[in-house]
């Protein structure tokens, strides 16, 4: 029961955070009425309980991300951190002074992503709130656990966004295989990724940063694409896009394709 909450639990908050915040906030793929949106943001705090991240916060992070892609400029490059540990204290800085608005990015950043004040800051942002996730996950354990190692996998709930997060920055920028040449160092960590439903085919996204479907090869899988398709054909969402990731590039001589950021406030 423990080891069935755990896994539930990691792929459902890793596809809240590839569907809603990483290509709706971020970068717009798709597109869809508001009642769908509201509820959407809603599932998916409920979702990521005491890890949820700011759409908002997590959308300029990530746009900063692909203008400065392994730069020192990068809010979340592992090239310039010992370890994986420094690298999350460093992007949860910059997370909080865009999610608590300490700070205003660059108006080009700004910008085309949800915002609920209720859920973004009333809720996520509350001590007691996130108390009564905490406790709630706790309860499961106490109730269902077998094991006093199953307890071991308890933390993990706390902060699993984050998680997230440090192993698709930190393997998808230094570990796997390269299907295009770019200027960063962005890499495809697993060919069929279930592990963050997706996000790991970052040399593909960076190559193709406004194409839904994150796999390029015919033996490449990306598990939150086939949800974003059965969301469009329920009539839910609208795929605004018509970029899609191909192997081999059809435009060798290119550079690269135009930032999120340029391609948002055309």
């Amino acid at each position: 029961m423990v080891y069935a909450f755990f896994i539930s639990h990691w792929m459902l908050c890793v596809l809240m955070q590839s569907l809603f915040q990483h290509r709706y906030a971020a970068h717009r793929m798709f597109t869809m009425g508001p009642r769908t949106e509201r509820a959407l943001h809603l599932l998916t705090y409920l979702i990521q309980g005491s890890s949820y991240l700011s759409p908002r916060a997590y959308a300029i992070l990530h746009r900063e991300h692909h203008a400065y892609s392994d730069t020192e400029k990068d809010p979340h490059s592992p090239h310039f951190y010992k370890d994986v540990v420094r690298m999350m204290l460093f992007t949860k800085g910059r997370y909080e002074a865009y999610a608590y608005e300490r700070e205003q990015p660059e108006p080009r950043f700004r910008g085309g992503y949800p915002e609920w004040p209720l859920v973004d800051r009333t809720l996520a942002q509350s001590w007691p709130m996130t108390l009564v996730w905490v406790g709630l996950y706790s309860a499961f354990y106490v109730a269902f656990a077998t094991s006093p190692w199953q307890f071991l996998l308890l933390p993990l709930h706390f902060v699993m966004g984050p998680i997230h997060g440090a192993i698709v920055n930190w393997c998808g920028h230094k570990y796997g295989y390269r299907n295009f040449p770019s200027s960063d160092r962005s890499h495809n960590t697993l060919p069929m990724d279930f592990l963050t439903m997706g996000e790991l085919f970052q040399n593909n996204h960076h190559r193709f940063c406004m194409s839904p479907n994150f796999a390029a090869r015919r033996w490449e899988l990306d598990p939150t694409w086939q949800v974003i398709r059965v969301l469009a054909w329920f009539g839910l969402i609208q795929i605004a896009t018509p970029q899609r990731a191909v192997y081999p590039d059809p435009r060798p001589q290119q550079t690269g394709e135009p930032t999120h950021v340029e391609i948002q406030t055309a």
